[in-house]
Parts: C-alpha cells; structure tokens; sequence
C-alpha cells in the first residue's frame, strides 16, 4: 500500500486540525504532573474489508486492566523521541508491530486518565504495510485483532458500559471484543470526525462484563457519559 493516506482518511485529518482536548474528554489534562504515555490509532484497510483498527485484549490475568481490549501504548522511556516514539516502540513490543510499516499522521491533544495519573496522547497513523501481529507477551497481551470500521458504527455494535462504580460510558462490540473505556472514548469521537458513525439507539446500557472490571476511566469521553458520583 501507498504511504499516503487513503481518501477516507481525509475528513478525520482535516478535522484534527483544530481539535482540543475537550473534544475528548470533559476532564482537563494538569498543566504538570502525570506520568507522560502514548497510544497507537493505527488505522489500516484490508482488500475488499475496508478500514480497520488495531486493538489488542490485555491478559486476563494481569493485575490492572485484565481482560479489557486497549490500543497498543504505555508509559514513555527516557529514551524515547516524542509521543510517537513511545506509542511505536510499545507497539513493536507488545504485538510484534514493524514501526516502518507506519507511517504517523498526527499527536492528538493529550489526555488525563485520574485514575492512574497517566497524561496519554493518542497517535495517530496509517499502517501502510501491513503484516501479521501477534502478541509477544501471553502473560500481557492475550489477543490482537484488526476491528473493521463498519462493524464499529453498526448500530447494533453500539452500546454504553456501565461500571460497578456508576460510571457509564460508550462501548463497541466488535469480533467477540466488548471495547470500553478510554479506548472506545477515543473512538467514539474520531469516528464522529470521521464523518463514520452512524445513529445508534444511546438508551442501550448494559452491565460491563465480569472480565472487564478494571478501575473506572472516569473520563468523560462524549456527550452521552454519565457519572454516578465522585471517583477517588
């Protein structure tokens, strides 16, 4: 594949232009503090499939987040150049991704998570040339799957989560895959830039699975997020 975006892309990138952290999220990210920390939107399109995005499931025995589907990302090493540099780097090593298969479209705004204290930017790219993935570490990474963008805006795919702690909050259902949280936060509202999403019946909440109870994101990430109360 070329490394210059595709035509579908162009909406999102265009509207990635102005966009502000509070397009994301309801909470303000501090102005210090934090630990810095970077994801991967890898966007890529599979012949006669469409556009997709790469998720992976966490382990379900991990001791934070077991079980919950997440983009690849982590924390920033000294070493590392820029958020990009962090997001590819813990891609390379959780699933095994080629960083020169991808080609890096945008930083978007930084993103608090509270309860964790991570400062998060997501990164943006295209995967140019794509190739098998898998995860490098069972005892973190459980499964990858590239989830096809159509089946992310079906409506009956869409939901909201409610956590045990009254948080509520978009989810996708996708290839077996409950996504909540931050990552379907993300989601929600590139897809909405996109020009993607589809109209889906928000009154849809269900509890979050058993093997999604991970601390709640506590961030709002649309319009629709509910909170029932304080987090701590």
């Amino acid at each position: 594949m070329s490394r210059q975006p595709p035509p579908w892309l162009e909406p999102l990138l265009g509207r990635l232009g102005t966009a502000r952290a509070e397009d994301f999220t309801r909470l303000a990210t501090p102005d210090s503090g934090g630990r810095e920390s970077a994801v991967l939107v890898l966007l890529g399109e599979e012949p006669g499939a469409g556009p997709d995005v790469l998720v992976l499931q966490r382990a379900a025995t991990l001791r934070n987040h077991a079980g919950q589907p997440a983009f690849p990302g982590g924390a920033a090493d000294p070493e590392d150049a820029d958020a990009s540099a962090t997001a590819l780097r813990e891609a390379n090593e959780e699933v095994g991704l080629d960083p020169t298969s991808v080609t890096v479209l945008a930083e978007l705004p930084k993103l608090w998570i509270p309860v964790s204290d991570f400062v998060v930017t997501p990164v943006l790219a295209w995967w140019h040339a794509p190739h098998p993935v898998h995860p490098r570490e069972p005892a973190e990474v459980a499964h990858v799957a590239r989830l096809p963008i159509a089946e992310l805006v079906d409506p009956e795919n869409r939901m909201r989560v409610r956590h045990p702690s009254g948080w509520i909050g978009p989810a996708f259902s996708a290839r077996g895959m409950v996504v909540w949280g931050f990552t379907a936060g993300v989601l929600a509202t590139l897809l909405e830039m996109g020009g993607w999403a589809r109209p889906w019946p928000p009154g849809r909440v269900v509890d979050l699975p058993p093997t999604g109870a991970a601390p709640a994101p506590s961030a709002g990430t649309d319009e629709v997020d509910e909170m029932a109360g304080p987090l701590t």
